[in-house]
């Protein structure tokens, strides 16, 4: 496979994840990303077991464990702060081979970014064009390439997907929106990760590194919403008489650390493969974030591709393997992280009663095994 070549269109997790695959197996690979800088600007970020043996894969794993924290245990609770489920992360690690971490996403960025070989990553290099020729494929925008392999990996809005998709519908979006944030270091104990749910509401926090925590917050709410303050005085006014740490964890966000976004989801593609142009993370399969999945299936996806277009006789038998291989996975994990956030969103009292009782009564073990779809995954 030496000698072949690629331009893998963002800059993202997956984007760099997939350029360090193919890199590793002999590619010569552009990254081109339409930002001034390989950077990423979210908040925290989990992965779970899948992610790490995808990371294991890429030779990376110590190193973003080393940048990471694992919890002990989480779980749920409800509106007055009573534990409706609870997750042993001992037990995670122990049937899926890997614990669950959290870790800022520009850590894991930049990890990935100075794993690949200099002269690698190209920033402000947009995509206006992609056309076949012959045997290759024409990148335009950022320059002109001729390449064996393009690789969309540029997120929710995806030019690529645009350009080779156009008969693609719109993300959709999932009905609420997400407030973001990493707390300063917290000077006391906070004890486990948890979600709450209210009615049509959630707050969730687990830990960083250096004593810091990533918290969210949901709340269903039409799209384009803004708040008529500053987003932190809305999260205060939403989330501020929450039962504890919540307010704790609240008063120890910066007034800039806050980040709105609505919530998203791509409604299923017919196929991930258009020619030599693969899509991978949310460019194919955009998910909402209720199972912390989004990144994890974009570090799959990379290993997956990699390792198709080393073992298929040719470039495009491999990339019909790769979409025979995500395409059903992924899109399952977008259904099932879709009708999480619809039950986590439940704002009608009966069945906001209704559902935590259920989930009081799901033993631990029957929802640790209900994943096993989803977290058993191996490269």
């Amino acid at each position: 496979m030496t000698g072949r070549t690629a331009t893998v269109v963002g800059g993202g997790i997956g984007g760099l994840a997939a350029a360090l695959a193919l890199t590793r197996r002999g590619w010569r690979v552009e990254v081109w990303e339409r930002a001034a800088e390989f950077t990423e600007i979210g908040a925290g970020l989990s992965l779970w077991p899948n992610a790490l043996h995808a990371l294991a894969a890429l030779g990376l794993d110590g190193q973003v464990r080393d940048l990471a924290a694992v919890e002990a245990g989480g779980g749920v609770r409800d509106r007055a702060g009573r534990w409706l489920s609870r997750t042993d992360n001992s037990e995670l690690e122990r049937r899926f081979g890997m614990p669950l971490v959290v870790l800022h996403r520009a850590d894991l960025v930049r990890a990935l970014a100075e794993a690949l070989p200099p002269g690698t990553l190209r920033a402000s290099s947009e995509v206006t064009g992609i056309r076949d020729d012959g045997d290759g494929v024409v990148v335009e925008g950022g320059g002109i390439r001729r390449v064996d392999l393009v690789v969309g990996a540029d997120g929710l809005h995806s030019t690529v997907r645009r350009l080779q998709w156009p008969e693609a519908a719109a993300p959709r979006y999932a009905g609420y929106t997400a407030w973001r944030m990493i707390t300063e270091p917290m000077p006391t104990p906070v004890g486990d990760g948890a979600a709450t749910w209210g009615r049509g509401e959630r707050f969730g926090f687990t830990a960083l590194p250096g004593g810091r925590f990533y918290c969210f917050g949901t709340a269903t709410v039409p799209a384009g919403g803004k708040a008529p303050g500053s987003e932190r005085a809305e999260v205060l006014r939403r989330f501020g008489g929450w039962p504890k740490p919540i307010p704790d964890l609240l008063a120890a966000v910066p007034e800039s650390a806050v980040l709105r976004h609505d919530i998203y989801d791509l409604p299923p593609l017919p196929d991930y493969v258009r020619g030599r142009v693969a899509l991978l993370g949310d460019a194919a399969h955009a998910m909402t974030p209720n199972l912390g999945q989004g990144a994890c299936q974009a570090l799959e996806d990379a290993v997956v591709l990699a390792a198709s277009l080393d073992a298929a006789p040719d470039i495009d038998a491999a990339l019909a393997r790769y979409d025979q291989a995500r395409r059903s996975r992924t899109q399952m994990v977008v259904r099932r992280s879709a009708r999480m956030g619809t039950i986590g969103q439940l704002a009608w009292p009966p069945a906001v009663l209704g559902r935590d009782l259920a989930a009081r009564l799901t033993p631990a073990a029957l929802t640790l095994r209900s994943m096993t779809p989803i977290l058993g995954w191996r490269p």
